[in-house]
């Protein structure tokens, strides 16, 4: 059963001041981690993902915020007869803008520029003595996409918020090139898309815990 835990921390030593000033100048630090462990419906198929993106970044204004993440996705895929591994390299940067509700809700809109580098390695085995083959399939992959996510940030107390978010717009591009092969390239547009970091879905909202300090 896949289990998903998201953590965030934001350093807003600001907290308190001017409203001229609002957060201005404040840092703050946060990020993801997730892990997944499925055994599918599918007999003798198990798949294994694990997302690790820290992310930091700043207030250049009152209520706008700039970041960006940096971290690893990666995953395996095993059946019977095959193993497919995946290895990837994520940069996230982003922003925000936000405006004050009401008391301490607040509404914001992200844009973020998701790129991801990776590879995927295909092994194959003996359907009937299990034993590893010889050769195996690359795949270079790189995706790079602009999405823009509104959201909502609920200052609980002095030291807790809670944000929740959802993707509406992506734009994004693919390339994809096996080893000795020719590189096939796509575009996608979607008003109702996947984020390509995988944490955030039409219909899915994200959940996080951020603490103050």
């Amino acid at each position: 059963m896949k289990k998903l835990f998201l953590v965030g921390a934001l350093a807003l030593t600001g907290l308190f001041a001017t409203a001229q000033e609002g957060l201005k100048g404040t840092w703050f630090v946060g990020g993801q981690v997730a892990f997944g462990n499925d055994k599918t419906t599918t007999p003798g198929t198990e798949v294994k993902t694990t997302t690790i993106l820290p992310i930091a970044g700043t207030f250049i204004s009152p209520s706008v915020a700039v970041g960006a993440g940096v971290g690893y996705m990666g995953g395996t895929t095993e059946t019977d007869v095959k193993k497919v591994e995946s290895n990837n390299f994520v940069i996230k940067p982003l922003v925000r803008k936000y405006w004050n509700i009401s008391g301490g809700l607040f509404f914001f809109g992200q844009a973020a520029l998701p790129m991801i580098f990776g590879n995927t390695e295909t092994t194959y085995y003996d359907p009937i003595t299990g034993a590893k083959l010889s050769g195996k399939d690359k795949l270079d992959a790189t995706d790079i996409a602009l999405e823009l996510s509104p959201g909502f940030d609920y200052v609980v107390n002095k030291w807790m918020t809670i944000e929740t978010s959802f993707t509406i717009l992506s734009v994004g591009y693919s390339s994809r090139k096996p080893d000795g092969g020719k590189t096939s390239d796509s575009f996608d547009f979607n008003a109702n898309p996947f984020n390509s970091v995988n944490d955030r879905e039409w219909g899915n909202l994200q959940l996080g815990v951020k603490f103050l300090f």
